[in-house]
């Protein structure tokens, strides 16, 4: 039986019956050719649920009341920034650019910033993307749910890449370089940045290359 498996980060499938090795086959090391995902990030089309014809209206968990931290609230304002940006809405960019500043240079240092932290946040961020969207589908706004769409994808291949690293230390990043798409924050890890990026198909020249954590 032939099984087409689809990368949950940027949708390439890879189909049994083009291939010469089934995909239940590929070494756990295969990556997506695409955009570098492990295996693991690969789902059968086959174990997808059925899409149900009944209409349901999601049910949101009652909010545990707590509020945005100084860092959560850099990091929106920094979003926020970049999207009037996108809107040639250049004196709204820079004021949210003004409070992003403002909120980084008032955030405490995070008491625990291990990896093993990151990856377990990063976990928790792609489960959490799968409530939003469902909100945002049912109240038919394409604006959040294509958010959650490319939010979810940057934070799977966010997720690989800090267990990967987790798993082969510095060895991971020999010979490579690091690349962030500057339009939706996809990351990449290779020679040279991709031709398209695999999530939002802005071309190679939108990279950015980052060395020593700080953009080139």
């Amino acid at each position: 039986m032939f099984v087409k498996a689809v990368c949950q980060v940027c949708g390439f499938v890879y189909d049994d019956a083009k291939e010469t090795i089934p995909f239940s086959e590929l070494p756990d090391a295969w990556k997506c050719p695409l955009c570098g995902a492990p295996k693991a990030e690969f789902q059968s089309e086959a174990a997808k649920p059925a899409a149900s014809t009944e209409k349901r209206v999601p049910v949101m968990e009652k909010s545990d009341g707590k509020k945005l931290s100084l860092g959560q609230l850099a990091a929106l304002c920094s979003n926020l920034a970049r999207g009037c940006e996108k809107q040639y809405l250049t004196e709204e960019a820079g004021l949210f650019l003004e409070l992003a500043d403002y909120f980084t240079a008032i955030t405490p240092a995070v008491e625990d910033p291990s990896l093993e932290k990151l990856a377990r946040e990063l976990k928790e961020d792609i489960e959490g993307y799968a409530v939003v969207r469902a909100v945002a589908d049912a109240a038919g706004d394409r604006g959040a749910a294509r958010v959650c769409v490319w939010g979810e994808k940057v934070t799977r291949m966010l997720s690989s890449l800090v267990n990967r690293y987790l798993r082969e230390g510095e060895a991971m990043l020999a010979d490579a370089e690091i690349w962030v798409c500057t339009t939706c924050g996809f990351v990449y890890v290779g020679e040279a940045p991709p031709e398209l990026c695999p999530v939002c198909k802005v071309p190679s020249w939108k990279f950015e290359k980052v060395e020593g954590g700080i953009s080139a």
